[in-house]
């Protein structure tokens, strides 16, 4: 059997969408979409923020008077419901920096009490909305929908377009046209104020948007230097580890008259370093996940800054290297970590590709030295002599990031930043085991 065709909407439900409509148009009116803040309160400049405030004022001050004078002169209301009709109309427009929909409320009241006051004055005026009360009316509609969510204003828009025909219906021959004009003129202020308001958010979310972008990016920099330092380091300890193996394996040739005992742990030892290479290379390639091989090469020392700050000379910067004797003995002795040893050529070579890429042609001095058990790494260029781009000064830049990660992974410290001329430095601090004391000699045997 096919299934009964669909047929219309039972009435009860159109009833309870029209009832939910009427509640969410009523709590659009009763409650305001925005906390009691000026427009323009998160601005920086004091100008700005004071704006809201002086424009209200001086509306109030021209529509105050002007209301009198039109409500005296052209519909011959008497002084004192005047001064107090334009009091209820225009003094409100005081809250329409921080509470637009407050106003309005008092606003549009006082505009029907008005319309009925003047009802019977003179003919041939316009009516319900004296031409003053319509353009303060405007301007209260503005503030709305600067502010205001959409069903806020169109609850708005609706009871202003009801008003006007009860108020005809109230006596028929006032209608002359003037509610259906501040009917219409209501809805084109309204969508005016909603679309700047809308925009504005839009180029807010936007903003917003850019700086999670910012910061996204910015983290995901950070980890790719990261896990390119930890691709380098892999090899400074396999390095070690593979030294530890050799050793313990041939512990028992080199050194004879060992025991069971020693034999075996010896033994034990070379099996641990044997998986924790084995355990390295797996998290090597879990480093790796883009699939590709590292460097078969040896990892670059202070021993090849030389030929570092050479093949920048044959580029076109103008280098010089400053490498001080104690330490080129220092590498040369072991006294400088292989960590450290790679950190500082890493730092050195990172420097100069900044001022390759953002001060072309500027003179740059190196300089290497071992003061106080530290390796100090000082690169300095002078102002550019080409344009190029600015300096990085903000540290997002990649080179600045690698340099920071490495300084931090060796317990150093790293001071980057321009100088007054025009130039910049950079200058890492990295520390150094102390020094051994030299093996004792073993005393003479005696005869």
């Amino acid at each position: 059997m096919p299934p009964p065709s669909a047929g219309p909407p039972p009435a009860d439900g159109l009833l309870s969408a029209a009832r939910r409509t009427l509640r969410e148009l009523a709590h659009g009116l009763s409650h305001a979409s925005h906390p009691p803040t000026p427009l323009f309160a998160d601005s920086p400049r004091r100008w700005l923020r004071l704006l809201p405030y002086a424009v209200v004022v001086a509306l109030v001050a021209v529509f105050v008077p002007v209301t009198i004078q039109v409500l005296t002169n052209d519909y011959g209301v008497s002084g004192g419901v005047a001064g107090a009709l334009a009091v209820g109309q225009a003094a409100p427009l005081l809250m329409l920096a921080h509470r637009p929909l407050q106003a309005w409320w008092i606003v549009f009241a006082a505009d029907v009490v008005g319309a009925l006051l003047i009802q019977t004055e003179r003919q041939g005026t316009i009516w319900p909305w004296t031409p003053p009360a319509i353009i303060g009316y405007l301007f209260v509609l503005l503030a709305l929908g600067l502010r205001e969510s959409r069903r806020t204003l169109v609850g708005v828009w609706l009871v202003t377009g009801a008003a006007g025909p009860l108020l005809h219906l109230l006596v028929p021959s006032r209608s002359d046209g003037g509610a259906l004009l501040l009917f219409v003129l209501g809805a084109v202020v309204l969508v005016i104020g909603a679309a700047v308001r809308e925009r504005s958010e839009a180029q807010r979310l936007l903003v917003e948007q850019e700086t999670i972008s910012e910061a996204e990016r910015a983290q995901r920099t950070l980890l790719e230097e990261r896990t390119r330092i930890a691709r380098e380091l892999h090899d400074v300890v396999a390095h070690h580890m593979s030294v530890i193996t050799v050793q313990a394996d041939s512990a028992p040739y080199r050194i004879s008259g060992l025991s069971d005992e020693a034999r075996a742990e010896f033994t034990s030892i070379a099996a641990g370093a044997r998986e924790s290479l084995t355990e390295m290379r797996r998290l090597l390639s879990v480093l790796r996940s883009d699939g590709t091989r590292g460097e078969l090469a040896p990892q670059p020392g202070l021993d090849r800054v030389q030929q570092l700050v050479e093949a920048t000379v044959r580029a076109g910067l103008p280098a010089e290297l400053t490498l001080a004797a104690d330490v080129v003995e220092a590498v040369k002795g072991g006294g400088v970590p292989q960590a450290v040893d790679l950190s500082a050529y890493r730092i050195v070579q990172e420097a100069l590709a900044n001022v390759i890429r953002h001060a072309p042609g500027a003179r740059t001095r190196v300089s290497v030295t071992v003061p106080d058990g530290h390796l100090t790494v000082l690169v300095v260029n002078d102002s550019p002599q080409e344009p190029g781009s600015p300096l990085e000064t903000s540290g997002t830049g990649h080179g600045l990031v690698g340099m920071r990660e490495r300084v931090r992974l060796t317990g150093g410290t790293l001071d980057t930043g321009p100088l007054p001329d025009g130039g910049f430095r950079v200058a890492a601090r990295l520390p150094l085991p102390p020094p051994q004391p030299p093996p004792a000699s073993a005393p003479p045997e005696e005869s």
